[in-house]
């Protein structure tokens, strides 16, 4: 994986904050860091995780924590493009259903005001489908349904 960065840019109404290599206990400070910036001048935040090779749990607090923070001042932390694969932290501990969680940003920024999975009752049409990893039991993931079409 490529070393480790971070960027953002203004997109619509959203800070896209683009984050590079590993969400790790050596990145986490630079990355906790970066998102107080980020959250003192901004309220409405994306976090696009499509680039994470890998995510602990102490990075995983990190999120935590400012999703509170801007939740509590009315604000809104999203993720986008989280893969299973890279970042398992979110589905063992649950968050990836409690927590706005998107496929791509532009999914996100589209599902305004965003939603956390399981907050609202929905129809099993609106329902995203989902699907689990292969060879894995557990929380299914976001995209693809095993599932038949109707």
């Amino acid at each position: 994986m490529d070393e480790f960065r971070l960027s953002s840019e203004r997109r619509g109404g959203y800070t896209v904050v683009a984050v590079r290599g590993n969400l790790d206990i050596v990145t986490r400070d630079q990355f906790d860091n970066y998102l107080t910036g980020i959250r003192r001048e901004h309220d409405r935040i994306i976090i696009d995780m499509s680039a994470v090779g890998f995510m602990d749990t102490s990075s995983l607090a990190i999120v935590v924590g400012h999703w509170k923070k801007l939740s509590a001042a009315g604000g809104v932390l999203i993720l986008a493009g989280a893969r299973y694969r890279y970042a398992k932290t979110l589905w063992i501990t649950g968050l990836a259903y409690r927590l706005p969680l998107y496929d791509s940003v532009e999914e996100a920024m589209a599902a305004d005001p965003p939603q956390p999975r399981g907050e609202r009752n929905v129809t099993r049409a609106e329902r995203p489908r989902r699907t689990r990893p292969p060879g894995r039991k557990g929380p299914a993931l976001p995209g693809k349904s095993d599932e038949p079409e109707q």
